[in-house]
């Protein structure tokens, strides 16, 4: 398949890739290194991800940092990924901000320490203008707690006369989560051979393509994502209509 001229879309390319970024653990094991020399790398390929999204044309990248269920991992292990969070927005943000990167964070911040929602405002605040790809990163993120959370809204409004309860059709519903502002995902990619959606984007996901990638994440590049849209690229979208070949 040809290359793709850098910041152009196919006809082909999705316009909005989820990821979920598995096997940092696993390669750092292979390694006989500790797995938070896994997740180190991981934000590596995080950025080659963000940079060849936007050469392929892709307008939405979504990539699950941080899970709700990943508090019941050790305590070094969870300080470790918040650690990342803040590395790579220190690191990254001018360069995303500059290259027209909007950065968005989902997820529950209730329970979030104050310096990480301080960098999430900042990320946010920064990059709030820029249009060229939408970098949105599910940080302290479950796709049950957020559809709990979201019908809480609902009732909420419900509650306050704002809303009857004949108002709430899978349509509106969409905009109480926390992608209200996103298109809902075309292509989702799974790596490191593992092929489940562990809790992610579980209302968003309803007819996205699945892919899952026989790739450690540390090890995914731009090759590697381009070879999940060609993946995509072959796949009929019947969004639960018929084959017309059948």
């Amino acid at each position: 398949m040809a290359q793709p001229s850098p910041t152009h879309a196919t006809a082909a390319t999705p316009r909005h890739i989820a990821i979920i970024m598995d096997g940092n653990g696993r390669w750092a094991r292979q390694r006989a290194r500790p797995r938070t020399f896994g997740h180190a790398e991981g934000v590596e390929a995080l950025r080659r991800t963000v940079e060849a999204a936007g050469e392929l044309g892709v307008g939405y990248l979504t990539v699950f940092g941080f899970s709700t269920e990943n508090w019941r991992r050790p305590v070094e292990e969870v300080n470790a990924l918040f650690d990342l969070l803040r590395l790579y927005v220190v690191r990254d943000l001018d360069r995303l901000a500059r290259e027209g990167v909007r950065v968005r964070v989902i997820g529950d911040r209730a329970n979030l320490q104050k310096d990480i929602l301080e960098i999430i405002d900042r990320a946010e605040s920064r990059t709030r203008a820029n249009d060229k790809l939408n970098l949105t990163i599910a940080f302290n993120y479950g796709g049950q707690d957020e559809i709990a959370r979201a019908a809480r809204r609902a009732a909420e409004e419900v509650k306050a006369g704002k809303i009857v309860p004949e108002d709430i059709t899978a349509q509106s519903f969409a905009r109480y989560l926390d992608t209200a502002e996103l298109p809902p995902p075309d292509l989702l990619v799974r790596t490191s051979g593992e092929s489940r959606l562990s809790n992610f984007m579980l209302w968003q996901a309803a007819y996205a393509e699945l892919v899952f990638v026989d790739r450690l994440w540390p090890d995914f590049d731009k090759n590697a994502l381009q070879a999940a849209i060609e993946v995509y690229g072959r796949r009929e979208r019947r969004y639960g209509g018929s084959d017309p070949a059948s």
